[in-house]
């Protein structure tokens, strides 16, 4: 298949509003005057010193009293009073009885909702220490991230701390370096801890106690020990910010996620999440403003995903003279122009015409006008191309006889990152699968997020999540520029709503239920879907995509049985995986 290489012109009227989110503006040591008592300890080498500064000590004979008093006796004037002045009072919340809170449960699906919860993690037993297998779950993250650096930077002679001393350029090691130190201090394993910061600069020992500490708020929130937590969040939100190094943005996130998981917790959450979804789905679906576009043109993982699948669409559609491609999440419709130029080069079988089909439930009018640039492009190519919409506000709503198949078409349908927005509602994602196999399209191409967000282990999802954006914005800060606006919208809008409603959410109100690769596979075997192998040549395509990019080094390329695996220094991000009916 020809390579072309893709232009913002052709999309430049393509324009949307830019989210510009202020950051904290203050010095290194000082905030508006105050200056932080924190800072003169950054060098220390026991991170019980930082708890201890504000009574933090997991100590199981003390009560919530006993610990609340040591807080207000042992925290620092200037740090009290620049905590009252900067945040709302939700954060720093006086001692309330937490009242007993029924679980809300999550829709059910056998295959999408695990029925057993893990150690640990019971809503009738409270656990007073982090959970087995949460700290598993830390460590295999942090084998993981030291495999692929180690491979990624060919670094093996240098020590961990060694190369954390340009941290702001390596922050999974950061978030690997941070866990384990976790998992030495929550296993009371102190030995190591004296060690673990030698070599690094200062910023980098911030980060990594940044990290720590927000690891042991999540510890705490799990705990419902809120008031502890607010402590901890509040420290972190010192030091955080959206428009710093990655770990600082990364935490910025996470820490404003837990405090509105502790404000649902204790009934000071006053939002409604009635709209969230359909504005989430919005936000997923835009890809026409110029945000998602320069994210698309720098950012590795879209493309490799879109040319592979272009590649196998190729291969299936040989022989075809009419091709009818069905695509659930069009967005710009950017990846057709490289299907449209490689069809227009069958010079052994020409097609008469390609037939796209976009089904959305939002911005229709975003879905016209990326059918009107892919009208011009395919005609200045001479290729005979038609643009349908079916537009529907409810996809369970969504019939066969919604879509205009004639019978001398081979159809083909695209999903890229839509199904797992249907995860919180079974019924929809039924609806569309039936829907799928009465059409009985020639080849189906799936584009998923890698990742498990749908534990009913808060812990546990806290530590997928926080690794899983960490390799974003690790990535970001590879492949932009700190002060760049697509950078802020993607993370702000984008990458912020993800993590909120992941980490704070529960229930119907957690709408963000990514699930891994074998998950699929099993709910696709129920609709007698059988998996096709990614041929050699998208394998080409997706290695010869990386090497446009400067840093497609970092990028890793693996087989999932025979579906690809995209991810970023160790850490999976997409999947793409091919199958057809029985």
């Amino acid at each position: 298949m020809a390579n072309i290489s893709i232009s913002n012109d052709n999309f430049s009227d393509f324009q949307d509003d830019q989210f510009h989110l202020k950051g904290y503006e203050r010095s290194e040591l000082v905030v508006n005057g105050v200056e932080d008592p924190w800072f003169e300890h950054t060098d220390c080498v026991d991170i019980d010193s930082l708890y201890s500064m504000c009574g933090l000590h997991n100590e199981e004979n003390t009560s919530d009293e006993q610990v609340t008093t040591n807080l207000l006796e042992n925290q620092q004037q200037s740090l009290s009073d620049w905590t009252q002045n900067h945040f709302p009072t939700s954060i720093v919340m006086p001692l309330q009885p937490v009242q007993n809170q029924s679980t809300i449960e999550a829709p059910k699906n056998d295959y999408f909702q695990p029925q057993v919860p893990e150690p640990g993690t019971s809503s009738n037993e409270k656990s007073k220490t982090f959970p087995l297998a949460s700290l598993e779950l830390l460590n295999n993250y942090g084998r993981l991230s030291k495999k692929s650096s180690e491979e990624n930077l060919s670094t093996n002679a240098l020590s961990c701390e060694a190369r954390l001393g340009n941290s702001h350029k390596l922050p999974m090691e950061i978030l690997r370096v941070a866990g384990e130190r976790y998992i030495q201090y929550s296993t009371q394993r102190l030995d190591g801890l004296s060690t673990s910061l030698s070599g690094l600069c200062m910023e980098g020992t911030r980060d990594v106690e940044l990290v720590h500490l927000l690891l042991a708020a999540a510890e705490e929130v799990n705990n419902q020990k809120f008031h502890v937590a607010s402590k901890l969040i509040s420290r972190c939100m010192w030091v955080a910010s959206d428009s710093g190094n990655p770990v600082q943005r990364l935490s910025f996130y996470f820490a404003k996620a837990l405090k509105e998981r502790i404000d649902r917790s204790t009934g000071r959450y006053t939002c409604t999440d009635e709209d969230r979804h359909p504005k989430y789905i919005k936000i997923m679906s835009l890809g026409t403003n110029s945000a998602f576009l320069t994210c698309h043109q720098l950012i590795p993982f879209n493309q490799v995903m879109q040319f592979a699948g272009v590649q196998t669409i190729v291969e299936n559609v040989r022989s075809a003279k009419k091709i009818h491609l069905i695509d659930f999440n069009i967005r710009s419709g950017i990846q057709w122009t490289v299907l449209i130029q490689a069809l227009t080069e069958k010079g052994d079988s020409p097609i008469e015409l390609l037939k796209i089909t976009a089904v959305g439930s939002t911005e229709k009018e975003n879905i016209e006008f990326t059918g009107n640039t892919l009208h011009s492009f395919a005609k200045s190519l001479g290729l005979a191309f038609s643009f349908d919409i079916v537009f529907v506000s409810d996809m369970k709503d969504f019939k066969k006889e919604s879509v205009n198949i004639k019978t001398d078409e081979t159809v083909v349908v695209y999903c890229n990152s839509i199904l797992r927005t249907m995860l919180p509602r079974p019924d929809c994602l039924d609806n569309l699968m039936k829907v799928v196999r009465s059409i009985r399209p020639t080849v189906i191409v799936v584009g998923e997020v890698e990742a498990n967000h749908n534990s009913p282990s808060f812990l546990n999802r806290f530590i997928e999540t926080l690794f899983f954006y960490g390799a974003f914005f690790d990535c970001f800060e590879d492949c932009m520029d700190r002060g760049s606006p697509c950078r802020t919208t993607i993370e702000g809008v984008y990458f912020g709503e993800g993590i909120r409603n992941i980490v704070a959410a529960e229930g119907e109100d957690r709408f963000t239920r990514n699930v891994k690769l074998e998950v699929w596979r099993a709910f696709f075997a129920r609709f007698g879907m059988v998996e096709e192998e990614l041929s050699e040549s998208a394998w080409y395509q997706a290695h010869l995509i990386l090497k446009q990019f400067a840093q497609g080094s970092s990028c890793d390329l693996h087989k999932d049985g025979k579906g690809l695996i995209i991810g970023w220094k160790g850490t999976p991000i997409h999947s793409l995986s091919i199958w057809k009916f029985l």
